[in-house]
Order: structure tokens, then C-alpha cells, then sequence
């Protein structure tokens, strides 16, 4: 989508499709907030009539010869808005304008608001480039029918200078992009090895960006024995992929992030019911968005020095199965009695864990995953949770959380909970006692492996695949925690 801006509405592209007005709730009616110029007689009769009040994401229609369609935006009471409500009135007007067929349109940046500019631009980009993604790789067209897409958006009350943060949050909004296909792309063409290219592509954007990947015997030689129980079952190999961006090379200051990728998850012999199966394939939107992380990072040229892990592989169904009952040593040459095989995500990530405590001994730690149901149950879809053993950690994340709307909430490593994870067999069991707590207990049995290392754990279970489309994200995929962690990498000072 092609974005342009203009210092002022008569220096529009008058043969846009659709030019948007914004207006917010007053006593005395809708009040724009803009300068509407000569177009305050033609927008009188939805406001007259009071069909239109300006109403939190309230549209109204009013026609007309130039642009075809003057568009009224409702954004509510004034003192209400904050950026992440403007994103979703904004996400709205763009979700009508697909539905109208319209492929340009004309935007008047409000004015006038207690938000200040720079919020209000990206606001309103970061709308429009998430809201007009779609996902139709496998869709079929007739001959008269194609993809209801904008093509071009002019942004009308902006200076040249602006146009930096509308390039930063198309750079940032391409990543989430870029996690969202991954995720919402065939299981069967997503393995663990096509991670590792999308892995390997990284290369060709950055030259500060280096991949290795292990395939199955480095990672036996790896020891990394939890990551090969789960691949186990599957006719698929699995593969350890390292990412390392460094953005400051006279900088020791050094970052891991990890992403759970499991490609596929059948919840092996403890099998997910038929009705669970079908969104199976977004268990690797952790890998995703770490992925789409160290791009934008990259684009963004930030001064930081990270590096991503994906421990990658099916979790299927095979002869070879790893059982429940039996016990399995990862590369920390800890024992796990396996009580449950659909606790998988939590032994995968453990021995990527292992891998950054005791090669990298990085400052800080953060793994994004899609973990328990338990955090669903606790949360609902629009929430990630998170623990962290780390104040300065937590504080980081909560405030990139308010920033960049990706929704998390600090949950507690409550330490009693612990005694569930004991085994009479092995050092520690994958589960806890009952379904009680049980986003609780897989975050206190990864951070059995963490060494101390300052660490954040993200349960994404919920936001990361939506039941159906909702807001900024119009598709079930959203790509939650590139935001986030682009957000924190931005703040972080070395």
C-alpha cells in the first residue's frame, strides 16, 4: 500500500475513492476535529438528522462528486481517546472501505486531541497497514471478483518529517505481517525446516543478521533431549535454529529471545480432541513472531545485540511416539518424567532455555509461546500472559505493553506451586497436579532451567490465533509479540 502525505486539504488527491473526516461527541453535536474547510455544507444532512453523532467508531456515509465518498469517523468522547482506541476506530474505517471496494482514500489527521502527533500518525498507519492484510494464498477468484485491498492512502495535515514514523510503523506492521502468514500458512509447508529458511531469508535483508541451524545430530550432540522426545513421533526432522543480530558490536549487552515451534500438535498419544485439532497449526506463533522481531529490528537498525532461538518440530503421532510415563534428560541434564505428551511446548522451550543459560549467558532472557489453555481460561483471547523473575524485566515489558498494543498481564511465579512439578522418578514432572494454576506451573517448571539469568516467559495462547477476526487483526493469525518486543528492544538502554 502506498502511502503519501499532504500539508493540507486542498492539496489532496481530490479522485481518491473515499476522503475520511474525524469528528468527536460534544453537547452541541458531532464536532470535527479537523479543518473540514468547504465541506461543512456537504457534510450536514448525517449530522442534521442525527444519523451520524460522532460516537466511538460511528461511520457515516455522505456522497459526493469528487471523491465518490466523504466518510464521517465517529471517535468518541475526547478525553477518552488514547492511541490504541484511535487504532480501532481507524481499523474500522478501514474495514468499511475494503467492504466498499474503495482502493484509495484521503485521511484528515485529527487535531486537537491530548494525544500528541506522533502518537496520532502512528496510530492511524498502524491501522491501515494491519487492517488491510489478508490472507488468500489459497483462495480462488472468479474473473470479475478480486481481493478487496486499499492501494493507496494519503494522509492530509502532515509535514515532510512526518513520514518518519509512518515508514517505522510500516517496517514494524510488514513483521507482524510477516508472523501472520507463517502462521496462517499450511502446516504441512510450515515444517521445521521451511522455519529454518524463513530463518535463513533474514540474511538477505540485514548483514548484521547471522543463522545457523542445527539440524537432528547437532542437536543429539547438543544433548538436547527433551526437543527430541517431542520430534519423536514425527516423520519430520526437527531443527535448533540461532538467529543473532548485532546491532552494536562495541555494545556486551546482549539479549535472547526464544520461540516455541511446534509446527503441528496433535498433543501426541495424549491426544487434543478432533474439535482442538484444526488451529494446531498456529503452535509455532512464538517462532513466528521472534522472527518477524529480528526483521523489524533489523530494518529499524536498532543499536541492540539479539539473539533469537527456535526449537522447531512436530508434535505427532508415530510408532516412535514418546510415551507418557517415561523419562527424558534435556540439555541441562535435568530429568522430566513425562506425565502428559501435549505438555510439549514447555520441554522444547526448556532446552532452548538451557541453550542461552549455558552457552550464551546473555543479560536477559524473554520466551513467547503458545503455552497453556489455562492462560486462555484465565485471560480469554485478547490477553497474553506473562511471569517474569525479574522486576526491571517485567517493568520493561508491561510499559512497551501500554505502548505498542500487544495486551499482556503479569500473572505470579507463585513458589508453593512448585511441589506439583516433583516426580517420584526423575527430577521434575511436565505437569502439575490437577488443571489447577496450570499456566502457573509450566512458567515456575521453565524457569527451573533459567540459571538466574533475568527472564520473562509470554503465554500467547490466547491472542495468538482468534476465533474470528476482530479489530486491527482480520484474520485469525495476529502476530502478537512482534509489537511487544520491538517496543522493548526500542527502550531498552544498554
Amino acid at each position: 500500500m502506498k502511502v503519501t502525505i499532504a500539508e493540507s486539504i486542498n492539496k489532496r488527491n481530490d479522485k481518491a475513492d473515499v476522503l475520511i473526516l474525524p469528528f468527536v461527541e460534544s453537547k452541541n453535536g458531532p464536532l470535527a476535529i479537523c479543518n473540514i474547510g468547504s465541506f461543512s455544507k456537504i457534510i450536514e444532512p448525517p449530522i442534521k438528522t442525527k444519523d451520524f453523532l460522532g460516537k466511538e467508531g460511528q461511520i457515516s456515509f455522505v456522497y459526493f462528486s469528487k471523491e465518490k465518498r466523504i466518510m464521517l469517523l465517529g471517535l468518541g468522547h475526547p478525553d477518552k481517546i488514547n492511541p490504541q482506541q484511535m487504532a480501532k476506530f481507524y481499523s474500522i474505517a478501514c474495514a468499511a472501505l475494503r467492504n466498499c471496494k474503495a482502493e484509495s482514500v484521503n485521511i484528515v489527521v485529527p487535531e486537537k486531541l491530548n494525544i500528541s502527533k506522533e502518537d496520532i500518525v502512528s496510530s492511524i498507519s498502524e491501522a491501515f497497514f494491519l487492517s488491510n492484510y489478508n490472507f488468500d494464498k489459497f483462495k480462488h477468484f472468479e474473473k470479475n471478483e478480486t481481493p478487496k485491498y486499499l492501494k493507496s492512502i494519503c494522509l492530509i495535515g502532515l509535514k515532510k518529517e512526518d513520514m518518519k514514523i509512518v515508514t517505522k510503523k510500516k517496517v514494524i506492521s510488514s513483521a507482524v505481517n510477516l508472523a501472520r502468514d507463517l502462521v496462517n500458512n499450511n502446516a504441512d509447508e510450515e515444517t521445521p525446516a521451511h522455519l529454518a529458511v524463513a530463518a535463513k531469508d533474514l540474511e538477505k535483508v540485514s548483514d548484521k543478521i547471522k543463522v545457523r541451524v542445527f539440524d537432528k545430530k547437532k542437536i543429539e550432540e547438543e544433548k538436547m533431549g527433551l526437543l527430541l522426545a517431542v520430534n519423536k513421533g514425527s516423520d519430520k526432522e526437527p531443527t535448533f535454529i540461532v538467529i543473532e543480530y548485532k546491532g552494536d558490536a562495541s555494545s556486551k549487552d546482549h539479549s535472547v529471545i526464544i520461540g516455541k515451534g511446534i509446527t503441528y500438535d496433535t498433543g501426541g498419544l495424549s491426544l487434543k480432541p478432533s474439535t482442538s485439532m484444526d488451529t494446531m497449526k498456529c503452535d509455532m506463533s512464538g517462532a513466528a513472531a521472534v522472527l518477524g522481531t529480528i526483521y523489524a529490528i533489523s530494518q529499524l537498525n536498532l543499536k541492540k545485540n539479539v539473539t533469537a532461538l527456535i526449537p522447531a518440530t512436530e508434535n505427532s503421532i508415530g510408532s516412535g511416539s514418546y510415551k507418557p510415563g517415561d523419562v527424558y534428560t534435556g540439555m541441562a541434564n535435568k530429568s522430566v518424567e513425562v506425565k502428559n505428551t501435549d505438555a510439549e511446548g514447555r520441554l522444547i522451550l526448556a532446552d532452548a532455555i538451557s541453550y542461552a543459560a549455558l552457552k550464551i549467558k546473555p543479560n536477559r532472557v524473554i520466551n513467547i509461546a503458545t503455552l497453556t489453555g489455562a492462560c486462555v481460561v484465565a485471560l480469554g483471547e485478547n490477553i497474553a500472559g506473562f511471569f517474569s523473575n525479574s522486576e526491571e524485566v517485567a517493568k520493561r515489558l508491561e510499559e512497551s505493553s501500554k505502548r505498542s498494543g500487544d495486551i499482556i498481564w503479569r500473572m505470579p511465579l507463585f513458589k508453593d506451586y512448585k511441589k506439583q512439578l516433583k516426580s517420584d522418578i526423575a527430577d521434575l514432572k511436565n505437569i502439575g497436579d490437577g488443571r489447577e494454576a496450570g499456566a502457573i506451573t509450566a512458567a515456575l517448571f521453565l524457569e527451573d532451567f533459567v540459571n538466574d539469568i533475568p527472564w520473562a516467559h509470554i503465554d500467547i495462547a490466547g491472542p495468538a490465533f482468534l476465533s474470528k477476526p476482530n479489530g486491527l487483526h482480520p484474520t485469525h493469525a495476529t502476530g502478537i509479540g512482534v509489537r511487544l518486543l520491538v517496543d522493548f528492544f526500542e527502550n531498552l538502554s544498554n
